[in-house]
């Protein structure tokens, strides 16, 4: 994988199977190579490397470009390019029908291509394993959309368990790394997805987390002078904002979907105000209830306070009456009162459709 360096004239190859780290054999990229055919961070390449001057590894040539023939790769379009629309296609994420979690967010928070959604978690509350279900359904449902998997400051164990039980790309930077690592995997990741799209392809990144995410840009870059509530330059969010932000669905091209997850009430100042920036960024949230949790209650997800932004977009119109009516059911219930009744509905039925046809017939 490529990574510009600098004023991005020059790069250096590095190896996804060793989390990207910097090494002294990676083989230099020579500016006439990516001039020529308009080479770009993150890109995946296959070619010919020599020794060059000093012994140094350097690509004298280069084979494909994101699996395209190089010439074909100089004329695709920016990222940046194409028209944004809303998310229109839905995106399946239930594995089976004892796939409760993913049932219970298709019914509350439904995803579709494109779509900057925001998981709200507090500690222990089972975001991991509502990011891996997600993965396990898109894999099985949609083969042809491309996952990535993007771990800040993430516990080594968690990657592994990531990299052997999921479909994704995994790009990694464990917690005993530094921040100059986590800063380089998220950018790369980051504009690895966008090669993607500007491919043509239909991309879902799983980002956990994006509060780490913005621990990690202040630590790095911290550095404005001016300083907000809980010790955040107010500078620090910058690229974070600018990794969320590009969720989009291009009309008549690609779609980048990403589901990020945000931590809550874990006594820290800096994340709470993490969360309050991005909040109202996404347009879809699914939040977690730590009284839920702490009541074995799964998925803790808060049905009131969870829902997807223009979602009539995504529901079948021949079933959106009837979810209305038991959505607006179990608002007026308790939170726990409310996921253990739709939990239960959940457990009888083989599918949501049927399900909601059965309880609230035409």
């Amino acid at each position: 994988m490529l990574e510009l360096i600098g004023d991005k004239k020059f790069g250096f190859i590095r190896e996804l199977s060793t989390s990207l780290a910097k090494g002294d054999n990676d083989p230099f990229m020579p500016p006439p190579i990516i001039q020529k055919y308009n080479l770009r961070d993150g890109v995946r390449l296959k070619g010919t490397i020599k020794p060059g001057r000093k012994g140094a590894w350097q690509v004298t040539d280069v084979e494909e470009v994101m699996g395209m023939d190089p010439e074909e790769w100089a004329e695709t379009s920016d990222f940046e390019d194409g028209m944004v629309i809303y998310p229109e296609d839905k995106l399946d994420l239930v594995a089976g029908p004892g796939d409760i979690s993913m049932r219970v967010i298709d019914l509350v928070s439904p995803l579709g291509k494109g779509q900057r959604a925001l998981i709200v978690a507090p500690p222990r509350a089972g975001k991991t394993f509502i990011l891996k279900g997600m993965a396990a359904g898109l894999a099985q449902n949609h083969p042809e959309v491309k996952l990535v998997a993007l771990l800040i400051d993430e516990r080594p164990e968690e990657v592994t368990d990531f990299r052997r039980n999921t479909d994704c790309t995994v790009f990694a930077s464990s917690n005993d790394a530094g921040e100059d690592n986590h800063v380089r995997v998220a950018t790369l990741a980051f504009e690895y997805a966008r090669r993607l799209v500007e491919q043509g392809n239909d991309v879902v990144i799983l980002l956990d987390s994006l509060t780490r995410l913005g621990r990690t840009f202040n630590l790095y870059g911290g550095n404005s002078g001016r300083t907000m509530s809980g010790g955040l330059d107010a500078r620090a969010l910058l690229m974070p904002r600018k990794i969320f932000g590009a969720a989009r669905n291009i009309e008549n091209g690609g779609s980048l979907t990403i589901v990020a997850t945000a931590l809550v009430e874990t006594g820290s100042r800096m994340d709470d105000v993490i969360f309050e920036e991005f909040k109202g960024t996404g347009n879809s949230e699914i939040v977690l209830d730590r009284d839920l949790s702490e009541k074995r209650i799964y998925p803790a997800i808060n049905i009131r306070r969870s829902g997807t932004r223009n979602e009539e977009r995504l529901v079948n119109p021949d079933i959106a009456t009837q979810r209305n009516l038991l959505l607006r059911a179990l608002n007026s219930r308790f939170p726990d009162e409310a996921m253990q009744a739709l939990i239960k509905q959940i457990h009888a039925s083989p599918s949501n459709e049927q399900m909601l046809i059965e309880l609230i017939p035409e």
